[in-house]
């Protein structure tokens, strides 16, 4: 039988996939998801800063990250200069400190195509989903395990689903572009 529930669930998982990325995205405040990307190479192994360290937002515009085994304040330092964030780091003792400079108004131009690109593509993986749902209607209708009608009332729902889906991305894409032209 078709199980509408797992197709939802993955739109879901889409659209979960693209807000982590959004939050990554560097606006003009510090934001300490903004580092969950970055993986530091510590104890032969890939690890996010947040495991080595413990990463605070004193200020609207200062991340600071307390590492806590000394030895890892360079990696940590390397691992984000590495990062696309443009951050540069301060050290202080096992203290990182992370000035968020201005956005100026090509960074938030970028910023604003990059955000409609990521939006794009999490647009795609949904209807990709749907395609594999309309394909399994299709298949089941073909063996005669659901009847026509049944078929348009899934194809229905499905394209509900979808809509829905595609609509929070929207929303998403638009109130993050707000946030970013906020100065």
């Amino acid at each position: 039988m078709f199980n509408e529930k797992s197709y939802n669930l993955k739109m879901d998982k889409a659209i979960e996939v693209f807000s982590k990325e959004l939050s990554s995205l560097r606006t003009g405040r510090a934001n300490a998801a903004m580092l969950d990307l970055i993986k530091v190479d510590v104890y032969g192994q890939q690890m996010p800063i947040n495991q080595v360290g413990s990463i605070t937002t004193p200020e609207p515009r200062m991340i600071n990250i307390q590492i806590w085994d000394q030895n890892n304040v360079n990696l940590v330092d390397a691992a984000i200069k590495k990062s696309e964030l443009g951050l540069n780091p301060q050290i202080d003792g096992q203290l990182i400190r992370l000035p968020i400079p201005e956005l100026n108004e090509e960074r938030r131009t970028e910023l604003k195509k990059l955000i409609k690109s990521m939006g794009e593509k999490c647009k795609i993986s949904i209807r990709n989903i749907r395609r594999d749902a309309n394909e399994e209607l299709k298949k089941l209708l073909k063996s005669k395990d659901i009847g026509e009608d049944e078929e348009k009332i899934f194809e229905k729902n499905v394209q509900t689903i979808t809509d829905n889906h595609i609509k929070l991305v929207d929303e998403k894409v638009s109130s993050k572009e707000k946030e970013i032209m906020t100065v």
